[in-house]
């Protein structure tokens, strides 16, 4: 089948949605998928402001409507809400082909956080753009659940996987940091809720693996904090491995790849009772999630590495590739309409 996908967000950005496409078109390509992944990089594009590493694609249209039409898909999956997936979505409405969609992250929440949005005049803007997707794929139960709860329809569940041949227990020896060490990877921004983490009284060391907006000035506020910038491939593992305790204070994130990524180390996880960690988690002895994230962070300390390691093993990016492509919605003759002379009706 010949696929057609299209993101905001890609490289150079790092992040679950850039990991889970990644590892998607890789899935896909090997179970003999056609695979065109359309980004920002394909476009003139500008820096988004206060997010540097996010590029937004502009003046889309004629290139976009070209690349679509040439290579001629089965099926379109919309994977972001920004520039690039806006335009696409007009080409297939236009065009009457049938398109799936994904929540990646959750804007409303991000949005109150950061601009004192209020969360119903973002969840009614998203409604909107995904009203007339086949299928709106989200990566679990409870946030299939949330968005049923304020009106959203066809919500469809996509899981995801994680590289446990990159992601391994391996020498702790890696770090040279009072123990026990307390790892955070991720993005250094607002809807990231590292502060919370930050501002526990600890024992040991306080990690941080990742660059963002808010990096210098978390920086200078928690100065007894280890940062370290943004890491990746086998020394991201090795940073991972090297921890005693993974600690993910985000509320807002829709899964959280990291958490997986740190359990496939074998490094158990310390996290609030929020969509994502407790989807993940649920009743395995693998982590602690609690209101109380001091609490969390050190009851974590008990669990055993082994049983981690073993409960990340059963996540696999093949069974991911394979729920996506069930989620799909191809169309039988879609080349019929997308030469269509058809004229453009005010979506």
């Amino acid at each position: 089948m010949k696929i057609a996908i299209i993101t905001d967000a890609w490289h150079p950005q790092v992040n679950g949605v850039v990991r889970t496409l990644t590892h998607l078109k890789a899935e896909l390509e090997g179970m003999g998928h056609d695979v065109l992944l359309v980004h920002p990089g394909l476009f003139k594009n500008i820096p988004c402001p206060g997010y540097s590493e996010i590029r937004l694609a502009y003046g889309v249209k004629g290139k976009l409507t070209k690349l679509l039409n040439d290579f001629d898909a089965d099926a379109h999956h919309i994977s972001t809400e920004g520039p690039l997936g806006l335009s696409a979505r007009k080409f297939c409405l236009k065009r009457k082909i049938a398109f799936t969609t994904a929540f990646h992250t959750r804007f409303p929440e991000y949005l109150k956080a950061k601009c004192h949005i209020p969360e119903w005049i973002t969840y009614a803007a998203l409604r909107r753009f995904h009203a007339q997707s086949k299928a709106i794929m989200v990566p679990t139960a409870s946030m299939q659940e949330a968005l049923q709860s304020v009106g959203f329809k066809n919500v469809k569940l996509w899981t995801r996987g994680v590289n446990t041949e990159l992601f391994k227990p391996r020498s702790k020896n890696f770090l040279q940091l009072p123990r026990p060490i307390f790892l955070y990877v991720g993005r250094v921004s607002v809807e990231k809720n590292i502060a919370a983490f930050l501002s526990l009284d600890l024992p040991g060391t306080k990690l941080v693996v990742g660059d963002g907006p808010q990096l210098k000035e978390t920086k200078a506020l928690f100065p007894e904090a280890h940062f370290v910038g943004a890491k990746g491939g086998e020394e991201l593992a090795c940073y991972y491995a090297a921890a005693d305790v993974f600690v993910f204070p985000s509320k807002t994130d829709t899964f959280g790849l990291v958490v997986l990524e740190a359990l496939a180390s074998g490094v158990p996880v310390a996290a609030y009772p929020v969509t994502g960690p407790k989807d993940i988690i649920q009743e395995f002895p693998v982590g602690v999630l609690s209101d109380d994230l001091f609490s969390a962070a050190t009851a974590a300390l008990s669990l055993s590495p082994e049983v981690c390691r073993e409960f990340a093993l059963s996540k696999s990016w093949q069974a991911c590739a394979k729920q996506f492509v069930q989620n799909l919605h191809p169309n039988p003759k879609a080349s019929t309409y997308r030469k269509s002379d058809e004229p453009s009706r005010r979506q």
